[in-house]
């Protein structure tokens, strides 16, 4: 298997023809073929299912594809990052980021970039924390600022900062502005974030959030939607203040400290364990981290550096 042949798999795969890849690489249908059967030989399985208009991938092919990948990307990355190193740094980097990483950081590292590295290529992406590990293992990002990660071998989680968990809501509905237990919250009307992927971006104690979940009516998966419930009066959230800080900061919606137990949740910068470093990479994560230490220094965000 070589390098040629995954390209040629790959362009099959995402073209779902032989001719229409054929066209795309440049090559003879005939030659594309030959490759395409040499690499089935080899691994002893067939790779696509042969269809009367085109081809349709076979689990095998479908497994290969993700391998594929990542290995044509790192190939691409390691051309364009040694290649460059020698002038400016260039290539391509994708950064998953949970929502308050994104509404935080993502205009100025935009802005840091488009500055300093111009000819470095940025895709940024608004993921949930439960699925990082899956879009970290699959390569659809090369790092992630998400919260409340779970210890894994095969990624690097270096936490950078801790919220704390606030009870958010119109002055009516969270019942004042004084600090309240959280066996008290339980017995107001609450919205939380939809069960399942994003939980883990509320708090990382199971046994709370179930609790939580059970007494929640609404679980809704957008910020934009939650916020307008809250400014409606139907409930109130147990959430960041940094979330919803333009609402708060007009008044139309307070806060209320949580305490017996306090809550907070942790954000960390993540990376594949494995991961061969290159100057663009090592760019965007310094960047990355400059910029949240930046915005929690000048308060525009509500939160603690990690230790």
């Amino acid at each position: 298997m070589d390098s040629r042949q995954l390209r040629y798999f790959a362009a099959i795969f995402e073209e779902g023809a032989l001719a229409r890849a054929a066209v795309r690489e440049r090559v003879a249908v005939s030659a594309l073929s030959r490759h395409l059967a040499n690499l089935e030989a080899e691994l002893g399985t067939p790779l696509f299912e042969r269809l009367p208009r085109g081809v349709r991938p076979t689990a095998s092919g479908a497994r290969l594809y993700e391998h594929a990948r990542m290995i044509l990307r790192s190939m691409q990355a390691a051309s364009a990052d040694i290649r460059d190193a020698e002038n400016e740094v260039a290539g391509e980097i994708s950064v998953g980021f949970a929502h308050s990483a994104v509404k935080a950081i993502g205009v100025p590292l935009m802005q840091r970039v488009s500055q300093t590295y111009p000819k470095l290529r940025l895709h940024l992406s608004e993921i949930f924390s439960g699925s990082t590990t899956v879009q970290l293992a699959s390569s659809e990002v090369d790092l992630t600022l998400t919260y409340n990660q779970l210890p894994d071998p095969r990624f690097r989680f270096q936490p950078i900062l801790d919220e704390e968990l606030v009870l958010v809501g119109r002055p009516d509905v969270v019942g004042g502005r004084g600090p309240i237990s959280f066996d008290a919250l339980l017995d107001l009307p609450l919205i939380i974030l939809r069960q399942g992927l994003n939980t883990r971006a509320v708090m990382d104690d199971p046994s709370l959030l179930k609790r939580l979940e059970e007494r929640a009516q609404f679980q809704i998966n957008s910020i934009v939607a939650i916020g307008d419930s809250l400014l409606s009066g139907i409930g109130c959230l147990v959430g960041t203040e940094f979330i919803l800080k333009d609402h708060i900061d007009t008044g139309k919606l307070v806060t209320r400290p949580i305490v017996k137990p306090k809550l907070n949740r942790t954000l960390y910068i993540g990376e594949l364990s494995d991961r061969p470093a290159t100057f663009a990479f090592e760019a965007v994560r310094q960047l990355c981290v400059e910029l949240t230490v930046e915005a929690i220094e000048t308060k525009r965000w509500s939160a603690t550096l990690a230790h």
